[in-house]
């Protein structure tokens, strides 16, 4: 059986969850938590995500994300491949680590968005692992970021269950929001496995209108597939090209100094490592406009220059 698309535009959000493969535990302790929190950092800062709600359990993970670019299969294949190969390797384990596809119902915006939070924040009560008295003190989750308002990065959007629950991003605000979730899982909605079990499934959460709106444009889209396939290539090749003018821009370089200088030169290693740190691009697509030699070659170069860094190499905005 075909596999179903994964329905894809800017500005997009969806509720992203997935299991250890035969729900083994992948994320039982901190340090594999907070390892996963990084590549996941990585990852909205590289795909230019928006987070608006996550909590990492010790077997799954829900997320509550919202893609500018429309850009979700190619952002989850590189957090989910990355943090693959890095337990592996720091386990010395081989083999697949989660559970088949990710889920990722589609999300409408507003009060959908909102319950999703909630539903998310209250995982490890309904799983038994802190009272809702105590989820401030659950570290692997965006809800301990609301009393960590410095530590935010700026993709991590806390406010957005604020707002939705009528409060604003503030220390009574906090207290508010948490008086309702302690609300919600006594008594509301958000609190019951069974009334919410419809946030874990579908194909999207929202209102009569906002599906039947999907189900209009994607039949668009499924006819042409031009945003999952040759559009979104040329769209994001785009968007790379624009990444390396702009790099090339503030290094006072062009692409003819791509072509005439070295392999190695530290100012293209250091815009290299720049836009694999903020954009999707590939090592071979990467290769070819700074010729750089072999892909293979440039992850060797970037991996040193990250571990070592340069003197010679110019600072690239982040």
């Amino acid at each position: 059986m075909a596999r179903k698309l994964r329905l894809e535009f800017p500005g997009a959000g969806y509720h992203v969850i997935n299991r250890g493969n035969y729900r083994r535990w992948i994320l039982e302790d901190d340090k594999t938590k907070a390892a996963f929190e990084r590549c996941l950092f990585e990852a909205c800062e590289r795909s230019d995500w928006l987070l608006h709600a996550f909590t990492l359990m010790d077997n799954h993970y829900h997320l509550a994300l919202e893609t500018p670019a429309g850009n979700l299969v190619a952002g989850m294949q590189w957090l989910q491949a990355t943090f693959a190969n890095r337990f592996n390797r720091f386990r010395n384990e081989h083999g697949h680590l989660f559970q088949g596809r990710y889920k990722s119902p589609i999300v409408e915006g507003g009060g959908p968005l909102g319950h999703l939070c909630d539903y998310i924040h209250l995982n490890p009560v309904r799983a038994g692992i802190v009272s809702v008295d105590h989820l401030a003190e659950y570290r692997y989750s965006s809800f301990w970021y609301l009393r960590q308002k410095r530590r935010r990065p700026a993709f991590l959007r806390c406010e957005t269950a604020l707002l939705e629950s009528g409060v604003i991003d503030t220390a009574r605000g906090w207290q508010c929001y948490a008086d309702y979730l302690a609300w919600q899982a006594a008594e509301g909605p958000a609190g019951k496995n069974q009334a919410y079990v419809s946030l874990s499934s579908g194909w999207a959460l929202g209102s009569d209108a906002f599906k039947a709106a999907l189900v209009k444009d994607y039949g668009l889209l499924a006819t042409s597939r031009a945003w999952e396939e040759q559009g979104a290539a040329e769209i994001r090749e785009m968007q790379w090209a624009d990444a390396l003018a702009a790099a090339l821009k503030v290094v006072g370089k062009s692409n003819e100094d791509c072509a005439r200088e070295r392999k190695s030169v530290p100012w293209k290693i250091a815009i290299a490592a720049h836009l694999k740190r903020t954009t999707q691009a590939s090592n071979r697509w990467l290769t070819g406009r700074l010729c750089m030699g072999s892909p293979v070659a440039l992850s060797q170069y970037v991996s040193l220059f990250r571990r070592q860094g340069s003197a010679a190499a110019p600072i690239l905005p982040s």
